[in-house]
């Protein structure tokens, strides 16, 4: 958490003003009215040209699209977890 503090001002203006340009201009639409399918593909490759045909079972997308869910809570719940103890003991190890 004490790093938060060592980043300067033009820094955190430069990482919010890249993240926005990102979401504005790269990651404004949405494919087949799903949350969060940008039509990017499997890690961005198809917004820089390498195209692939995706999975084209729907129970097989569902049962990866459910786990990519559950990994996503669990890191959330880890590093919540991590700032509670950095906060507590000044150690996040």
């Amino acid at each position: 958490l004490s790093a938060f503090s060592k980043v300067p001002s033009l820094g955190w203006l430069q990482i919010v003003g890249f993240a926005g340009i990102v979401e504005l201009n790269v990651y404004n639409d949405q494919v087949n009215d799903e949350p969060g399918n940008y039509g990017a593909g499997f890690l961005g490759l198809r917004s820089i040209g390498f195209m692939n045909a995706g999975i084209s079972d729907p129970e097989v997308r569902k049962k990866k699209l459910n786990a990519e869910l559950a990994n996503g809570r669990l890191a959330m719940f880890a590093i919540i977890g991590m700032f509670f103890q950095d906060g507590l003991t000044g150690s996040a190890w």
